[in-house]
């Protein structure tokens, strides 16, 4: 998944995404134990795309505006 793609999805998207993500990342990790999965650069692709919708939701969260503390 291209950045300019995660650019253009709500934080809603991106949070199910990610936890949709995580699953698939399980599962994955499982069967590669299990000796099943033979592309095994899916692991690397699923754990960037996470890190990058992780990076993404963080870059709104600082540029959110900050409310007054007072």
């Amino acid at each position: 998944m291209k950045i300019y793609e995660i650019r253009e999805m709500s934080d809603e998207e991106i949070l199910k995404r990610i936890e949709d993500n995580g699953n698939n990342l399980i599962d994955l990790r499982f069967s590669h134990e299990l000796k099943n999965l033979t592309n095994t650069a899916k692991l690397n692709i699923l754990k960037k795309d996470i890190a990058k919708m992780k990076t993404v939701l963080k870059e709104r969260e600082l540029n959110a505006p900050v409310a007054d503390k007072d």
